[in-house]
């Protein structure tokens, strides 16, 4: 690599990440403008997406933040920072999965758009979304939840003859949700429910649902509202979604974890759709599943590859989703050091700035066609930005230091 930081300098825009900045980069003002990162779990990189989003919030007209968490448990977040339901620490506790609700930098998230709501009309309050599954490494939830509260939804509303069956009958097919959750399921398919006659007579069942809850959309957002109606068409993504990849669950074909991975990323663009039609949205979440590329990784079966959640929502949406991906130069507590020179963390790494945001296109235009090598993460938990992306990212914000979480 022949770059130095003469060569780059142009393409840092400022040492100041802020949103302005942001929109600077953006040749449209996006729906979904989304922010990555490359580890999760630490404060530093939260509290720089929380000030981002109330600078979006308040100059930008942004009223939605969609963070990588349980798209069902974040309706109680939703609820709480609307309305006041629950309290703080109820909706930490049970509000947030993969342990994001212990994070303070979450905590004051919340906290702020309480405050902020507080008093607002509700054209003007800003709203919480997860738009992961209700799924996590090592298992993935029974469909019960979201199945029974979208036929709870319709059995109020609809002739009961157009119901395709009884809230008992879901009861006696979904069985105990152990069934649904044994953790020993992820890594062996005979473990799994997920293609069982009871599993794949619930399928039918759900996209019966989902098929009636559309044809009396207009009857429904009548009697109860758009969110209500929202919600249940969340609870019939989520449903039909748990479905299928407790059956991917089951397969034991070669391409197991690559179908689980793809399915994952498909729940997570659909929810972020949804997001985006009810307006401009905020998506915070790891860079590898917001970004254009295919994502890969390996696991116990292999390498997999798919495409993520910002690729196939990029299809959909065109210029009005932008990805600003985030990058690293150390994080000392987890073992990750100086960055190599020859690295693309390691030329943003001798900039001045603690923080910067680049123009990403512009970089990786003055890198010509000799992009930096790859940086080897010497930690699992963190996962370097591939240089071979830059042309395809909107901007990158490097964060040149990453100190531990409070």
């Amino acid at each position: 690599m022949d770059a130095d930081i003469k060569d780059i300098t142009p393409a840092v825009t400022t040492s100041a990440v802020e949103a302005a900045a942001v929109m600077g980069l953006l040749p449209v003002r996006p729906r979904l403008l989304a922010l990555g990162e490359p580890t999760h779990g630490e404060d530093t990189l939260l509290d720089l997406r929380n000030e981002l989003f109330r600078q979006l919030a308040e100059n930008e007209g942004y009223r939605t933040i969609a963070i990588e968490s349980d798209c069902v448990a974040g309706l109680a977040v939703d609820a709480y920072v609307t309305s006041g339901t629950g309290t703080l620490d109820e909706v930490m506790e049970r509000g947030f999965s993969h342990g994001w609700g212990a994070s303070a930098a979450n905590r004051e998230l919340v906290r702020w758009m309480r405050a902020y709501n507080d008093g607002r009309p509700a054209s003007e309050q800003l709203r919480f979304a997860g738009f992961d599954g209700p799924l996590e490494i090592t298992h993935a939830a029974s469909p019960r939840h979201a199945l029974t509260a979208l036929h709870g939804y319709l059995s109020a509303r609809v002739d009961a003859d157009l119901l395709p069956c009884t809230a008992d009958t879901l009861d006696r097919l979904l069985g105990s949700d152990d069934r649904w959750t044994d953790p020993a399921a992820m890594t062996d398919p005979s473990r799994s429910t997920g293609q069982s006659a009871e599993a794949g007579r619930l399928r039918l069942l759900a996209d019966d649902l989902v098929a009636l809850l559309d044809a009396q959309t207009p009857h429904l957002i009548t009697a109860t509202s758009r969110d209500d109606w929202d919600r249940a068409r969340l609870y019939g993504r989520t449903a039909t979604g748990l479905l299928r990849y407790h059956s991917g669950m089951a397969d034991n074909s070669p391409a197991r974890m690559t179908r689980l991975c793809a399915l994952r990323d498909v729940m997570m663009a659909d929810n972020l759709l949804a997001v985006a039609a009810r307006g401009p949205a905020f998506v915070h979440a790891h860079n590898s599943h917001l970004q254009r590329e295919k994502s890969g990784m390996r696991m116990w079966q292999g390498p997999v590859e798919w495409w993520s959640a910002g690729a196939l929502v990029s299809a959909r949406l065109g210029e009005e989703y932008a990805f600003v991906a985030t990058a690293l130069g150390t994080i000392r507590h987890q073992g990750v050091d100086t960055p190599p020179p020859d690295t693309l963390e390691g030329l943003l790494y001798a900039l001045p700035e603690d923080r910067c945001l680049v123009d990403a296109p512009r970089l990786a235009a003055s890198l010509g066609g000799t992009p930096p090598a790859p940086r080897v993460s010497p930690w699992f938990g963190y996962a370097s930005l591939d240089p071979a992306h830059l042309a395809s990212l909107d901007g990158v914000v490097f964060v040149k230091d990453v100190p531990r979480s409070r």
